[in-house]
Parts: structure tokens; sequence; C-alpha cells
């Protein structure tokens, strides 16, 4: 592949980390954002640890989504961004704006840059929670076809702040985007081996697992797919051809029950294993703790109910290969054990 210029934000974030080291081993000339440049040295380190190749194809450079300040700098030269970077927080929210507004807002910001700047391509990564929340519990397979019903049941701050600030997107790629072309990633929840020793995104139900945070399982269903797989989606939907214009629903397999998820886990690590529960809570329990904890309300809308994904599209567009989902689990489970992790 011949080497280009890429921008990729959020570069301390847990998948633009793994998104970094393989668009470095594809010999690509890689620059990130971070809030301050105060904190290349120790992403540089993490980066490191992790197997980095090629680390004097990696520049850093000073950029926040809540500010205008550094971002030209940021896409200059640059022929494609990846725009990883995005709050994350499933669940309750006391004020949604919070979550909302600097996901949209930072999107924006960062489109308009990018197309000043005459960049090729921006692959925007947004998710599930903009594709499946709000629909009726029935055998509908999801695909990229489909968006969350923003006033529909179970969709939280971090559903509609994804699902806003992917609309926004195409909305200025319709209006005000020139040339430049617009992708956008939908993976499900994202688990897979931990760099540095931050725990983010999905990978904190692994951890809670380990530390016996979770004392028994409520009956859900949870779609998986590893970091490492997000990574490669992120380098194939930057110049695949046919992806320009499109959505890529980025799942593999079916849902795994969180009871599952534990068994994964303690085949993986063994004795570390030893607070992982092997209980569950009947769903009428979860139902009555959720009129008094508004943590249990986000649950219930879910409860006993697997959403069906289909990865075809990108499979067929992208060219795209994922591992197993439960590989992407005992990897997060044994790197955090590795770390020392457990027990935090």
């Amino acid at each position: 592949m011949t080497q280009q210029r890429v921008l990729i934000t959020g570069g301390s974030g847990f998948i633009a980390g793994h998104t970094i080291l393989q668009a470095l081993e594809a010999g690509h000339r890689v620059r990130t954002t971070v809030r301050s440049l105060g904190k290349e040295a120790g992403v540089r380190a993490v980066l490191t640890d992790a197997g980095m190749v090629d680390g004097e194809n990696l520049s850093f450079v000073e950029a926040d989504l809540l500010s205008d300040k550094g971002w030209a700098d940021a896409v200059a030269g640059m022929d494609y961004v990846l725009h990883v970077a995005s709050p994350v927080q499933p669940g309750h929210v006391e004020n949604e704006d919070n979550l909302i507004v600097p996901a949209r807002e930072g999107t924006l910001r960062v489109l308009r840059a990018a197309r000043d700047a005459g960049v090729k391509r921006v692959v925007l990564t947004s998710a599930f929670h903009a594709v499946s929340w709000g629909h009726p519990h029935n055998d509908h397979v999801f695909t990229e076809a489909d968006w969350t019903v923003l006033d529909g049941p179970g969709v939280d701050a971090y559903g509609k702040s994804k699902t806003l600030s992917e609309r926004a997107a195409w909305d200025f790629i319709a209006s005000e985007g020139g040339e430049m072309e617009l992708v956008t990633l939908l993976p499900v929840a994202v688990m897979g081996p931990v760099m540095g020793n931050d725990i983010s995104g999905s990978n904190h139900i692994v951890q809670s697992m380990l530390n016996g945070a979770m004392p028994a399982f409520p009956h859900i269903f949870i779609p998986i797919v590893d970091v490492r797989d997000v990574a490669s989606a992120h380098i194939l939907a930057m110049t695949a051809a046919d992806a320009a214009g499109q959505r890529f629903l980025i799942s593999n397999g079916p849902a795994i029950e969180l009871n599952d998820i534990g068994a994964t886990i303690r085949a993986a690590v063994g004795g570390a294993a030893a607070q992982v529960p092997t209980r569950t809570i009947p769903n009428l329990v979860v139902r009555v703790a959720a009129l008094f904890s508004a943590r249990f309300r986000s649950t219930v809308p879910d409860l006993g109910y697997a959403k069906k994904t289909s990865n075809a599209k990108a499979r067929r567009v992208l060219g795209w290969s994922p591992r197993g989902a439960r590989g992407a689990i005992a990897a997060a489970a044994e790197s955090m054990v590795r770390k020392g992790l457990v027990g935090r």
C-alpha cells in the first residue's frame, strides 16, 4: 500500500491507540491529536509497550474537540482523517448535554477543518448505539441501514450523542462537504487488549467482573467485537474505493450473554477470575431494583433480548475479516491480569 498521511484523533484512546499501531505497521505517516502535548511522552510509551513499529512516523499535535484551536494545524497536509475521539459514557447521565454537545460539535469541528485542508476522506467512528436502540424487540437483524429511534425505549445519552453526531456529519457532507468523502463505522461493544493502565469502553464490563463489582448476572446479551478488528476496519475504510458515502456495521457473531462472558473470562485467566460471579439475577428482581436505581433502570429494556447483527457489508465492501468475539473477551481479561489491573 502506498504511504498515506493520516490524522487519527484522540491518540490516548483505546480504539485510536490500536488504530495508530496498525496504520504505522501498514507504512503510513501518522499524526494524532492529544488535548495537551504534555501527554505525548506517556502515549508514546504506551504505544511502544504495545509493540509500535516505525514510531518515527508518528507525530503529535495539541487539539481539543471543545475548541477550534489547533485543528487547522492537525489536518494540514493530511490525505485522510480517522476521527475516533468522542466522549464515551453509556448508561445514566445527569446532564445529557455534557455528552451530546461535545460529540456533535467536535465532529463538525473536525469535518470543517478537514474540508478546508483538502482532506480526501474522513472515517468517522460512530457506534452501534446509533443503529439499534429504541426499536421493538423482535427477530430483526440490524444492519447499517438502521438508525436508533431517539425517543424509543432504552435510549441513553450516549446513544443520543452518537446518533446526533453521525446525523450531523452526514448533513454536513451533503450541504457543505464539497469534494470530501465520508465513511462511518458502527462498532458494537468493543473489547480487547488493554493499552497502558487505562481501561475504557466495554472493557469496563470485564474489569467489573474480575473485581467482583458485579455480584451476579442479569440476563443481558452484548454483541462484541475485538478492538484490533475495529482498528483494521478503520484502515480498510480509509482507502476502499467503494466505501465512500457508506455506513458499515462492525460486528461479529451473535450477542453473548453476561454469564457466558464470565465463563469465557474464567477459562482465560483461571484463578485470577475468582471474583467473577456464577449466579444470575431473575428478571423480576432487576425490574424491582430499577424502581429505585437509575443504573438498573437502563438495563430493563434489554433484559433477555439478544440483538442480531449482520457484518456482510463490511466483509463484502471493505474485505474485513474479524476474529472471534470470545477472543476479544479473553484478550481483555489476560491483559488486565498481566498488567496488574485486577483488584483496583
